[in-house]
């Protein structure tokens, strides 16, 4: 006999926005796991990442609805001219906004699953 199991509950990374899955143990914790890597937990989330994901929402905003934006746009905005540290970082506020319902990750014309990205990226207003 075959049974169905229950999807085990996700949340994203307060810092790279990552998905974390339950796991049995955090079982007491849960509420309080915000960290999907001891590397995440280390860096927190800083002004800069702050600055990135508002740098983002800015440049998604001021395009077209159905247009998309370079996440490494929002790191030349910030970092000027040491821009090149901060693509990552960008990608990472890319994957905040996404997992907030407020952007899409855009890959070869098709929405995908953040955690799954990899090569370039486009973000975009989330479709409604």
């Amino acid at each position: 006999m075959h049974m169905s199991r229950t999807p085990l509950p996700t949340k994203p990374c307060a810092r790279c926005g990552r998905t974390i899955t339950w796991r049995k143990a955090w079982e007491r914790d849960w509420a309080s796991v915000r960290w999907c890597s001891d590397n995440c937990r280390k860096h927190g989330l800083t002004p800069v990442d702050i600055e990135l994901e508002d740098a983002l929402t800015k440049l998604v905003r001021a395009h077209a609805a159905s247009a998309t934006v370079d996440p490494s746009d929002a790191a030349r905005s910030v970092g000027g001219a040491d821009w090149e540290t901060l693509v990552e970082p960008a990608r990472n506020a890319a994957r905040r906004l996404v997992a907030a319902g407020r952007a899409q990750i855009i890959q070869g014309g098709r929405v995908i699953d953040p955690d799954h990205a990899k090569g370039p990226i486009t973000v975009r207003r989330p479709r409604r």
